[in-house]
């Protein structure tokens, strides 16, 4: 009668210790669900970010509702970018710019002084613009918008890596006599890239780190098209990305094989 008994105990034992695993704490959650929006950005999985900005509710955590509303923002703004690449392009990406736009006003709103936020609508009044540029007065509308935030980004966050990443394909389509030009998008990455390899990543997860990667795809699609194409930098630049994250599938899938087609095609 003793083995049946030990077997009981055994069995138990471990049904006791999973009674006692601590639930996730809330904020632990929203860290999890702003690392699956992360990876579905990178992997240009839109129907993972819908779903995620849905799941990343507002929160009544005073010191979580700027960030939890930048990151449901982030989502909705990586979900347009990828539509993007496409084919044939989504009807939805103004809807999404629209709705990430509103996120990001929220995250304003809770902390103004959140840059992050900020440099998100901006790209996204961007974008906006570029759907819309056969409606001038919308386009014009919009352009309203932008300049007084990217006044007040480059006074706030000159030196913001992310800010820089999206102002170098301003600068790209802006005539070189109007300050813009092809060297001055690539001045804008460089010194992106510059300064996020100095910096230390923040402690707190939910504060924005991105960067590297993308000023260095950025960089390589420059490369690519720029009026004098350096092949072997776009080569170089977009195999330094994927060394950072190697599942991304615009870089891997589309901009990879484009650079490969041009070299070929120059040998």
């Amino acid at each position: 009668m003793l083995k049946p008994i030990v077997l009981l105990t055994l069995v138990a034992a471990p049904c006791t210790c999973l009674a006692q695993t601590p639930k996730p704490s809330p904020r632990d959650a929203i860290v999890r669900t702003v690392e699956q929006i992360r990876k579905a950005d990178y992997e240009g999985d839109r129907a993972a970010l819908q779903r995620l900005h849905a799941e990343l509710s507002p929160s009544g955590d005073k010191t979580l509702a700027s960030r939890i509303q930048y990151w449901r923002g982030f989502a909705l703004w990586r979900r347009a970018i990828n539509g993007f690449n496409e084919t044939p392009t989504p009807t939805d990406l103004e809807a999404d710019l629209n709705a990430a736009i509103a996120d990001f006003k929220d995250a304003i709103t809770q902390d103004s002084t959140n840059v992050e936020a900020k440099i998100g609508e901006a790209s996204c009044l961007g974008y906006l613009m570029y759907i819309n540029h056969k409606d001038q007065a919308r386009a014009q509308e919009l352009l309203q918008q932008a300049i007084p935030l990217t006044k007040e980004l480059k006074a706030e966050a000159p030196d913001n890596p992310r800010f820089l990443w999206i102002m170098g394909p301003v600068r790209w389509s802006t005539p070189p006599e109007r300050g813009g030009g092809q060297d001055k998008a690539f001045e804008l990455y460089n010194r992106g890239l510059e300064i996020v390899r100095a910096q230390k990543p923040p402690s707190d997860p939910l504060e924005p780190s991105w960067a590297e990667p993308e000023l260095l795809m950025n960089r390589s699609w420059s490369n690519l098209n720029r009026t004098a194409p350096d092949l072997k930098a776009a080569e170089a630049d977009a195999q330094a990305a994927l060394s950072l994250v190697p599942y991304w599938h615009y870089v891997r899938d589309i901009l990879m094989p484009q650079i490969q087609a041009a070299l070929a095609k120059a040998h």
